[in-house]
């Protein structure tokens, strides 16, 4: 008897052939995405595997439509099932976090960073250039009133987690526009524990006075007390910004509560909708409602117009992160985590702040004798997909590193329990203890080459394979 495929298996594979016949090596390279990611340990924290449904709602006609403005108040005609789409994702986001305001349209976390920054600072200066304006609404305000606003808007400034205790380059770093914005100062981690030191963060905002008091991480492996960075902030006359990126999805699974959920704390949260959340690849913004009217200005004040079908991809990844199967993942993501590191510091490898309370780990590699950059490239050639990280304080900087993070969101979507990453920690540390640092051109140590043992990578590669066997990826989904 012939099995006919699945609706899933079906979709994709039109597709693919659809785009076959236009572009034959776009369609090849889809496929061979597809069986990289089948075939590889990922374990990098910001990836995920978003179901079929959230990629087969991207695809469609609502990629056509052009749709600035908001809900009901479009600069385009012909948007209401754009605004079913977009008030759909609003309402998920709302009832899922709890969260007074949603604004689905940023396209990645830096759009949701950015349209945070304009909103608080519009709120902090509107008022004040209104009213000596008397005029009733920004559009009303003279190029004499707006000189004035750009005045206001000239020196404002913000405190956030430096990049090496864990915190974002779109946190007020000069790379970044966020950095040329504002005046910024860090604040950073107990240089015994890694830990942060709250007491630290409260004397910084004392002497700095910032406008917007950023929490939030994208490599910091613990937790955050939301309540007293907001007691802080509120001390000091700062707005509290969370950027939640990373650990959305344990705050929708309800692994994060109390003082440890952002949302009940901060008057701003930021957030993608990828990473731990499981959604398509974009940026989603909550606030409470003393800010909701200048977040929705979202579009055209930072941002071009809205992707609907992202939007509508949004919806469906929001709409499953409700079911109660979501919330054990998130509990699963850190119990893997947990797992993860354990294995990892059992078998003599070295995590800054000695573990994790979240979906990540840091190592600090050194201890192998490996930069980052070359930890990462031994772990890529024997099949495990990982990035490297700058620890505290660390004496290669951000680009070759002294550090790799490693996540659970992806391998826990597959399946793998926490017996599985004792396996991958395994693996991680049969690889770095086969890693030696390389020579450069000139014969002088390099931070960049490496040796990986012979036999190595292959080995490690049979073993993930039986691994990743029996936690097939996609399942419902055979592309032929």
């Amino acid at each position: 008897m012939t099995t006919q495929p699945s609706t899933e298996s079906t979709a994709f594979r039109s597709a693919i052939e659809v785009v076959r016949g236009v572009e034959p090596r776009i369609a090849e390279a889809i496929g061979a995405e597809v069986e990289d990611q089948r075939s590889s340990l990922k374990l990098i924290a910001s990836e995920n595997y978003a179901s079929p449904a959230t990629l087969l709602a991207m695809g469609n006609w609502f990629s056509d439509k052009y749709a600035e403005g908001t809900i009901g108040r479009r600069f385009y005609a012909g948007c209401k099932n754009v605004d079913t789409v977009e008030s759909v994702a609003a309402e998920h986001a709302r009832e899922l976090f709890g969260a007074r305001h949603a604004y689905v349209q940023p396209h990645s976390g830096i759009d949701a960073n950015l349209v945070a920054f304009w909103a608080v600072l519009a709120a902090r200066v509107e008022s004040p250039a209104l009213e000596r304006a008397g005029a009733r609404q920004v559009n009303d305000l003279s190029e004499d009133d707006w000189a004035a606003l750009r005045r206001d808007l000239g020196n404002q400034r913000m405190l956030g987690m430096s990049l090496d205790a864990g915190g974002h380059l779109t946190h007020g770093f000069r790379p970044n526009i966020s950095g040329k914005m504002f005046e910024q100062r860090s604040y950073g981690t107990d240089p015994a524990t890694g830990l942060l030191d709250y007491a630290a963060v409260r004397a910084a905002a004392r002497e700095f006075r910032p406008l917007i008091l950023i929490a939030g991480y994208s490599a910091y492996p613990r937790l955050v007390n939301f309540a007293t960075m907001r007691e802080i902030a509120d001390e000091v006359g700062a707005t509290l910004m969370v950027d939640m990126a990373h650990f959305a999805g344990l705050v929708a699974g309800k692994v994060l509560t109390g003082d440890f959920d952002p949302v009940p704390h901060a008057q701003i949260v930021t957030t993608t909708t990828h990473k731990s959340l499981r959604g398509p690849r974009g940026g989603m913004v909550l606030c409470d409602d003393s800010l909701a009217d200048q977040v929705d200005r979202g579009c055209p004040m930072v941002l071009g117009g809205p992707l609907p079908h992202v939007m509508a991809a949004k919806a469906v990844a929001l709409a499953e992160a409700r079911q109660p199967a979501f919330r054990d993942y998130a509990r699963q993501v850190v119990e893997n985590a947990h797992a993860l590191a354990e294995g990892l510091s059992r078998r003599g490898g070295t995590l800054v702040t000695g573990g994790t309370d979240n979906h990540l780990a840091l190592i600090d590699v050194s201890g192998y004798g490996l930069t980052g950059r070359q930890a990462e490239a031994a772990l890529l050639d024997a099949g495990i997909v990982t990035n490297r990280n700058a620890i505290p304080r660390d004496p290669n900087g951000a680009w070759y590193t002294s550090g790799i993070r490693v996540g659970t969101p992806a391998l826990t979507t597959r399946g793998v329990d926490t017996d599985g990453m004792d396996e991958v920690a395994d693996l991680i540390h049969t690889v770095l203890s086969a890693t030696t640092p390389g020579t450069a051109k000139n014969g002088k140590p390099s931070k960049a080459a490496y040796t990986l043992a012979d036999g190595v990578a292959e080995q490690v590669r049979a073993r993930s394979a039986d691994l990743l066997a029996k936690h097939p990826l996609y399942p419902s989904v055979d592309l032929g």
